[in-house]
Parts: C-alpha cells; sequence; structure tokens
C-alpha cells in the first residue's frame, strides 16, 4: 500500500485537495488496495474550505503515520497555513521519507515557506507567480512541474492532474489513463 496524506486547513480552495484526493483514491478501482488517501490537518477540528465545504481530516499532524506521498493544497487558508510552524515542521520533518512531495495551485506557496523549493522549479496559480519567486524559486509556467522529489500544479483543477502524474509515477502511464479515462478527463501528460 501506498501511504498519501493530503494536508487540509481551513479556507482550503476546495477542489485543490478534492481533485487530487478523487484520482488517487480511484486507482483502488483499478488496482485494489493499492493506495491509503488521508486528509491531514494540523488539529482534530471541522474544517471550513473557501467555499463553505466542512469536513473532518482522518488524521492530525501529530498522529499521522509514515506518508509515501505529502500533497499540499492551497486556497486563501494558505495564508495562514504558511506562517504555522507546526505545519511547516511537519513537511520538512517528513520530507526525508517522502518519495514525492506535491502541491496544488498556491500550495507551493506553503512548501516554498518551508525552504524546501529554494532555487528549484515550481509553479503554482498563475497570480502567484511574483510572490513564489521572491521566495527564492524558479517560476516556470506550466500545468505541473517535477524538480527532483517535488511536483508542482498551476491553479485550481490542476490537482487533477498532479494526481494522474502521481499515479504514473507511482505505477505507470496505463493506470493513470485507466483513471483518466473511468473520471472521464482528458489528461494531457506533463
Amino acid at each position: 500500500m501506498i501511504n498519501i496524506g493530503i494536508l487540509v486547513f481551513e479556507k482550503i480552495e476546495e477542489l485543490d485537495f478534492i481533485g487530487p484526493f478523487e484520482v488517487l483514491s480511484y486507482v483502488n478501482k483499478i488496482k485494489p488496495e493499492s493506495t491509503n488517501v488521508w486528509l491531514v490537518s494540523d488539529e482534530e477540528q471541522s474544517i471550513r474550505g473557501y467555499n463553505g465545504l466542512r469536513f473532518f481530516s482522518d488524521y492530525t499532524i501529530d498522529n499521522c503515520p509514515q506518508l509515501d506521498v505529502l500533497v499540499v493544497p492551497g486556497g486563501q487558508g494558505r495564508k495562514l497555513a504558511m506562517e504555522n510552524e507546526k505545519i511547516l515542521s511537519f513537511i520538512r520533518n517528513r520530507y526525508a521519507e517522502l518519495k514525492y512531495l506535491s502541491s496544488v495551485c498556491t500550495g507551493a506557496l506553503i512548501i516554498a515557506a518551508t525552504g524546501l523549493l529554494k532555487d528549484k522549479l515550481a509553479t503554482t496559480y498563475h497570480t502567484a507567480f511574483d510572490e513564489l519567486s521572491e521566495m527564492g524559486v524558479i517560476v516556470k509556467s506550466s500545468k505541473v512541474v517535477q524538480d527532483g522529489k517535488i511536483i508542482t500544479g498551476a491553479g485550481v483543477s490542476s490537482g487533477i492532474d498532479v494526481g494522474l502524474y502521481l499515479l504514473n509515477k507511482l505505477f505507470d502511464e496505463t493506470t493513470a489513463q485507466k483513471v483518466a479515462d473511468k473520471i472521464e478527463y482528458y489528461w494531457h501528460k506533463y
């Protein structure tokens, strides 16, 4: 089993985490029992997304099992998350064990706040290019960008692309394409 954590926080952009959650969970319908996909938050609480969706995490940062992949979404809540040392430490401390650290949209700014994106290629939501660049990141305008084991996705809907990109890396292109076909999504292979 591949353990995948998706970091969630108040005022998260819902599609930023729902897109990759759907894709990375859907693979179990093709390859049964291949992934665990968990929502991870800094505290046990009801979380409200930016558009009003309420949900709960599976684990907190304090009790989260070992992860192979960590996905960091964005949204308006990323501004507070970037200042939350508990979240930043969690990402830094888990980085060594991860096969991939990934972001969706402005989640790249949270990763950049840890220092892990310094002098690396990355993408984010187009209106945040300058902010990401000011953090010492080499910004590339693309739907998905990989630099080493860090994979970043552009705007909100790119979470689906990031999920498919991860499936291609974790399994193979055929598996990723099958998931894309099943969810009726035209996958641009990056």
